[in-house]
């Protein structure tokens, strides 16, 4: 089958389908992760979005039971140079043009993406229209024009729970090494109230490492209902989307910094923060999505490099500087990546400390997390 690839300005990209047959509208966005196919399309980060994968060979260790980073595929569709023929992982239980079917998300291959990538580059991040099922060019035009974009709207509704629920570490000691040392007993555990914005499993993994008994929340939970759980420390999750339209989450944010409740946001979860600290947040000329950013400590000088998956960042010069200390800065834009609070236990990072996939030299951001809470305990 012929998959047709539009764009808002018109640009029509042809390519072979593979994935489910249907069309779907998004924005689009390039990732330049090399590895980790799997969980960028399980990130629920990427709601409403297709993602271009500019590492050319896709596909060749399948799908496995064990990586997602959500219960199934979050990206609106998949754009690729290559569809590997071949499957060849001990893992994998089905081929990624089986799973995407399964999930009704096409996938489109063939396409020359190292061009596409300098173009969303060059010009931006643009609407985009794929079918896998024969819809014309001037029809897919329309649907990508006609779409309202991801602007001002809340996305996050789409992935958060619907309850309350605890967090149960099946498999993480797999993945993320056990960090608590304590001994302590079940009863003893800190807790951790997480807000879902649409996290990550990894994140997850994370937090109870730390001998963390953690409690995810709805996106919507009230200030109030957090607080009500006594939580020895809030985390505020990754999610998709625009921050302007999530006025209930900075509401509920505002209240839980007031309370003075140790606070530790990522991606979405930092920008909320900004916001609640009075900051605007703008929208990149195309985004932060891969898992090779370097990112700056500004008080040490320290580089990391990070994985990231965001299209808006917090306005820095929008902070009040006598309550908001700015810590991490991007050595590609030089936008904000991260800040502290200097009177409340707050603090936040634009990045994605926990990657899958990505680099592992922000891990230890965790910790500091974890100090925090053990100093005002």
């Amino acid at each position: 089958m012929i998959a047709t690839l539009v764009l808002e300005d018109g640009t029509i990209i042809e390519g072979k389908a593979f994935g489910a047959e249907t069309d779907a509208v998004f924005e689009l966005v390039f990732n330049t992760s090399m590895t980790g196919y799997q969980e960028i399309l399980t990130d629920p980060s990427y709601r409403g979005q297709g993602v271009l994968f500019t590492v050319s060979h896709i596909g060749n260790v399948g799908i496995n039971l064990e990586d997602d980073e959500s219960a199934k595929p979050q990206v609106s569709a998949a754009i690729i140079r290559s569809l590997s023929p071949v499957v060849s992982n001990w893992r994998s239980a089905l081929s990624l043009s089986d799973w995407l079917l399964q999930h009704n998300v096409p996938g489109i291959s063939g396409v020359d993406t190292r061009w596409l990538t300098r173009k969303l580059r060059d010009g931006g991040t643009q609407k985009a229209a794929l079918t896998t099922k024969g819809t014309s060019p001037e029809k897919l035009l329309a649907m990508a024009r006609e779409w309202p974009g991801l602007d001002g709207r809340d996305m996050v509704k789409e992935v958060t729970c619907e309850e309350k629920y605890h967090w149960v570490d099946d498999a993480g000691s797999k993945w993320v090494e056990r960090k608590d040392e304590r001994g302590k007993t079940k009863e003893e555990l800190l807790s951790i109230v997480a807000y879902d914005f649409g996290i990550k499993e990894n994140i997850l993994r994370h937090l109870s490492s730390y001998g963390a008994n953690v409690t995810v929340v709805p996106a919507d939970a009230t200030a109030e209902e957090v607080l009500a759980l006594k939580p020895d420390g809030i985390f505020l999750s990754n999610g998709p989307g625009d921050p302007a339209g999530l006025p209930y989450a900075v509401e509920a944010v505002s209240g839980l910094i007031a309370s003075g409740v140790p606070m530790f946001g990522i991606c979405l979860g930092h920008q909320i923060i900004g916001r609640a600290m009075g900051a605007d947040t703008h929208k990149l000329k195309f985004g932060h999505h891969g898992g090779n950013h370097p990112v700056q400590h500004l008080s040490s000088g320290e580089v990391l490099i990070t994985a990231q998956n965001h299209n808006y960042c917090v306005t820095a010069g929008e902070l009040n500087s006598s309550e908001v200390e700015i810590t991490y800065k991007s050595l590609n834009d030089d936008s904000l990546e991260g800040l502290r609070l200097k009177n409340k236990p707050v603090f936040s990072v634009q990045f994605h400390p926990e990657a899958a996939p990505g680099p592992h030299d922000a891990h230890d951001i965790f910790a500091e997390f974890f100090k925090m809470i053990e100093g005002q305990r």
